[in-house]
């Protein structure tokens, strides 16, 4: 591995200037995913940029009703958040899907994001949930849904300079659940052939009001499958529904055909794992279908 200038900034300010020095510079707020290609020399960066020690960069709190997640946040945090757990379970449950143990003890939401893998694990849940990305760099902060930032596999519509500085999750609806659910050929420290994050709000009837279905792994970005949603809005999540959820994300997906994974397991796994996490979201919305 080539020698690399490291930085540690205490400052967002500084950790931009100092991207902006080195058009090869990375930033780094876990490194899971940056040593790796590092060392097998996909990237070559001149300079790493350790965001850790930026004042709220790392931990949870909350604001608003919602969360706020520092992008240096290491996912195991995650689950030790009472209150996290408790408003989006399926969010801290993607988290913690990525790696080993001593992966996750590492490990961000961010660089998951950041990565632009198809099947990063946390990026459905996060869009499932309406999770915004707080984004510093040279021209101020913005703040964008997290469906915005990847683009294609390993590209991200971030500017040079730019970084992920905090997630923000919205207070958790009464009536709200959320679920996340994977496939992969192994139980452990593997990479999803399909995940399927679900958002979904029940009146108290039983009727959903509000939903989100996202899916990851079955095309070159997360996607929100907006026809699976309208099936459930108006419904008290009965047989014709789900069938409708699962229906609606076979028909958006658009996987590769690899040896993880065919073009049409893919695409029936999307629609079994949809109807599940749907299933999972209501019960923790307080109503079983």
């Amino acid at each position: 591995m080539p020698s690399t200038a490291y930085h540690a900034p205490d400052t967002i300010t500084g950790a931009i200037a100092l991207l902006m020095a080195d058009p090869t510079a990375r930033p780094l707020s876990g490194g899971t995913d940056l040593i790796v290609q590092m060392r097998s020399g996909r990237v070559t960066p001149g300079a790493i940029v350790d965001l850790k020690r930026i004042d709220g960069m790392a931990g949870i709190r909350e604001e608003g009703g919602g969360f706020v997640i520092g992008a240096a946040t290491p996912c195991t945090a995650l689950r030790n958040h009472a209150g996290l757990l408790a408003a989006w379970p399926g969010v801290v449950e993607a988290a913690n899907l990525i790696g080993s143990v001593q992966v996750r003890n590492r490990a961000t939401m961010a660089g998951n994001l950041c990565n632009a893998s198809p099947a990063a694990d946390s990026v459905p849940a996060l869009v499932a949930a309406g999770a915004e990305a707080v984004i510093a760099g040279p021209a101020g902060v913005r703040r964008v849904p997290v469906a915005a930032i990847p683009l294609a596999p390993g590209r991200t519509s971030l500017a040079a300079g730019e970084f992920v500085v905090e997630f923000r999750l919205p207070a958790k609806p009464a009536g709200g659940g959320d679920a996340y659910l994977r496939s992969t050929p192994r139980t452990e420290m593997d990479i999803a052939v399909v995940g399927a994050g679900v958002s979904l709000v029940l009146g108290a009837d039983g009727i959903c009001t509000e939903a989100r279905v996202a899916l990851g792994a079955v095309a070159p970005t997360v996607v929100l499958v907006e026809d699976a949603a309208a099936a459930l809005i108006g419904s008290r999540i009965d047989d014709a529904a789900l069938d409708g959820v699962a229906e609606a994300a076979r028909a958006v997906c658009n996987p590769i055909d690899d040896k993880r994974g065919s073009i049409a397991y893919r695409k029936a796994m999307a629609g079994v794992l949809a109807r599940r996490a749907v299933l999972i979201a209501a019960s923790r919305a307080g109503v079983i279908a």
